[in-house]
């Protein structure tokens, strides 16, 4: 796919976006849902494109349901779910971040279900949740169907930076991070569990994605650092394999090498496009076991224009 340097990287993502085509409609599986400790159970992503893993913390009163999904059917499968392992009338809802595969799924959940955003998520929802909801929906017609109606649900609350819920029995902190993936990255932190969520900030073996025009290398690395001091047990990514905290040094090792060698180009006169390719080449060979390598050359030109 890449052996052509001079291809763009937009005609990439076109190419790219047709395998969209053949796959089926993203829903979330019901019947895989695990518990993972004592609160806190997961319905995991089975490495399925544009399904998020989805997690649920279940207190003595309260019931706290993490990135539910794309569209209504997705979200009513994750209802489904909640409702075999809890009984709790009082449901929170938060997502990781603005994407459609994490937030509309939210649509499904009864008017009695509170949804916490912070303010920046919701800046994003704002500014551009709709945009991607459309660029969604145009690249196959079975996400067309699935996200037909699509909206993003009013939040019940809004938060600055940090948000704690007891849910009885066990506490859930939610961190307003970045701009790292988006403006408005939220991680989800069991304590006690020492349970992470951590959205796309740090996945397993899965190349980080600088999606919006606020991501920032800067503010992605201190995003990373503020995970670090969690002490993680558990970092559940917004996609793939569980980990532990081996995944957030294995970002910052990826992020900090990728900036000292666009650093290195950039002094030597190469342009940003030119950085881009031959650094998507270079990292997609050092990291060989790491998916989607074409999100190294969105990476290498972010942080190519940040960098003096």
């Amino acid at each position: 796919m890449f052996a052509h340097p001079a291809l763009s990287v937009a005609l990439l993502c076109v190419l790219n976006t047709a395998a969209f085509a053949q796959a089926p409609a993203p829903i979330v599986k019901e019947g895989k849902t695990a518990k993972i400790s004592p609160h806190v159970y997961l319905i995991p992503d089975e490495k399925v494109g544009m399904v998020p893993n989805v997690g649920i913390v279940v207190g003595n009163r309260a019931t706290l349901v993490i990135d539910p999904g794309m569209g209504l059917k997705s979200g009513q499968a994750v209802l489904r779910e909640v409702e075999k392992v809890s009984k709790n009338k009082t449901v929170y809802i938060v997502n990781t971040h603005f994407h459609p595969e994490h937030t509309t799924g939210d649509i499904a959940f009864p008017p009695s279900a509170k949804l916490i955003r912070s303010r920046a998520q919701q800046q994003d929802v704002e500014e551009m949740g709709m945009k991607w909801v459309a660029i969604f929906a145009a690249r196959s017609s079975a996400l067309t169907d699935q996200l037909q109606g699509s909206t993003f649900r009013a939040p019940a609350e809004i938060f600055e930076n940090e948000k704690t819920l007891d849910l009885g029995g066990v506490r859930v902190k939610m961190l307003r991070l970045g701009p790292g993936h988006t403006r408005g990255d939220t991680a989800v932190f069991v304590e006690g569990e020492n349970i992470l969520f951590s959205g796309d900030l740090a996945m397993n073996k899965l190349f980080p994605a600088f999606a919006t025009p606020q991501s920032r290398l800067s503010s992605w690395l201190t995003s990373l650092d503020t995970l670090d001091k969690l002490r993680p047990a558990q970092v559940i990514g917004a996609h793939y394999d569980k980990g532990d905290a081996a995944m957030i040094s294995a970002y910052r090792t990826f992020l900090t090498t990728l900036r000292d060698r666009v650093a290195e180009l950039k002094k030597q006169g190469k342009s940003p496009d030119e950085t881009a390719i031959t650094l998507r080449e270079e990292f997609r060979n050092k990291y060989p076991d790491w998916d989607q390598p074409l999100r190294i050359h969105a990476a290498a030109t972010a942080i190519y224009r940040e960098i003096p």
